[in-house]
């Protein structure tokens, strides 16, 4: 039996993940999300001892009155309890309960991977009946995960001696990287705005990106966001966005501009970051998120090539699930969000012809 409470925001800083973090929380709400925190306990047998964990649940309001609750990377389970759907499903039908009446799904993002190998890679995740498969996934399943524990010379060895050529490149050729101060994070939201249109993806607004520098919202645990900006001569190449905390290493966000791309500056970039994190204390380096494989017909088959060039080790999610609290509304959520979603790719086939 879960014994599931509401809590103070705060008390999610003990989460393993940013994602279930109280910063998160407090972050996302300021841009239309509401941020609510629990604290849960349960025994997986009578003999054992309680087991405690926290929980971070996001809810946003959608037309008509009505509202959705998501659950990033949560919850965050002990090994004995991964893939166990009865405890998914326990903790649903509680929160389900606990949260307003308005609610018409909760959506989760659960945190278990697998490491992907060519035979894993044809079994996806299938979390049984009541969950449903989400039309579109908030967090991207795939992803790289470079373990930091190595040694940076054993970390090099790793990666295609073609990127530890590039980044090597760059700063021969005299790019200079380094961290940047905050207020500089226009300048990367206009490569970023660059990025976007030459690669045809959406971002977020500028306060966006900005209020993560501005963190003063919150006084709980923040972690380490740095800005990392490439630059030759006087021009700006590329830039990206880290985060750092306790044992994570993230690479949020990165843009890069039209001109001097022979320069290789994201290369020197990617390299500068990870010698950063594991300077840290960080165990593993996040590049969060990839195409599911290398299929070149893939519109970003080049961001896959160029995140699995770094080495690691290629783990896949289980995407998102949603378990319907009403699922009559839920039904017409959920054909009106194919519809968008079929619609935006729609445009984008007819802008990229």
């Amino acid at each position: 039996m879960i014994n599931l409470q509401r809590a103070e925001l705060h008390v999610c800083d003990a989460a393993a993940s940013f994602l279930q973090s109280g910063f998160w929380g407090a972050f996302k709400s300021r841009f239309g999300w509401e941020a609510l925190a629990f604290q849960a306990e349960w025994k997986v047998t009578e003999k054992e001892s309680a087991l405690k964990t926290t929980l971070l649940v996001l809810r946003r309001r959608l037309p008509l009155g009505f509202a959705l609750a998501y659950i990033p990377w949560g919850p965050e389970l002990p090994l004995s309890c991964i893939n166990n759907y009865n405890f998914l499903l326990e903790l649903a039908v509680i929160l389900r309960d606990l949260l307003p009446k308005d609610t018409v799904f909760i959506r989760f993002d659960p945190p278990w991977h697998l490491q992907l190998t060519e035979v894993s890679r044809l079994v996806p995740f299938v979390i049984p009946q009541p969950f449903v498969r989400s039309t579109s996934d908030i967090q991207v399943p795939n992803s790289v995960i470079l373990d930091l524990n190595l040694p940076m010379e054993s970390i090099l060895e790793q990666m295609k001696s073609k990127w530890r050529y590039n980044a090597r490149l760059a700063i021969k050729r005299g790019v200079k990287v380094f961290q940047a101060k905050s207020e500089r994070i226009i300048c990367f939201y206009e490569l970023l705005k660059k990025t976007a249109q030459r690669d045809g993806i959406a971002i977020h607004s500028f306060d966006y990106y900005k209020t993560l520098f501005d963190n003063d919202f919150y006084k709980g645990n923040i972690p380490d966001i740095r800005l990392y900006l490439a630059e030759h001569e006087e021009d700006l190449l590329a830039g990206i966005v880290t985060l750092f905390r306790g044992k994570e290493a993230v690479y949020l966000y990165g843009a890069s501009s039209n001109i001097k791309r022979n320069l290789m500056a994201s290369y020197a970039l990617q390299l500068k970051a990870i010698e950063d994190a594991k300077s840290c204390g960080c165990t593993f380096y996040d590049f969060f998120g990839i195409p599911p494989d290398d299929d070149p017909s893939h519109p970003m088959v080049g961001l896959y090539r160029f995140k699995t060039g770094f080495g690691g080790n290629i783990i896949q999610r289980p995407g998102s699930w949603d378990f319907p609290c009403r699922i009559f509304f839920y039904n017409i959520f959920r054909f009106a969000e194919f519809l968008l979603r079929s619609l935006r790719t729609l445009k984008k086939k007819f802008t990229i012809n």
